[in-house]
């Protein structure tokens, strides 16, 4: 399996980190933040369209 990661960004608190995206839940799952709890689907947490990509290819 190749390592693959994706930028992340809370939209309600702007925390930034990065995730595996071999282990990532699917893109459309319910998804919380690790700072402040706010809880959307990953896909609106990538950080860039091309980490929505990665999230989305794996």
């Amino acid at each position: 399996m190749q390592e693959a990661y994706a930028q992340l960004t809370c939209p309600a608190c702007e925390k930034h980190w990065e995730t595996d995206a071999n282990t990532a839940p699917d893109t459309d799952a319910d998804f919380a933040c690790p700072d402040c709890g706010e809880r959307r689907p990953l896909s609106e947490f990538a950080h860039t369209s091309r980490d929505l990509e990665v999230l989305r290819e794996l």
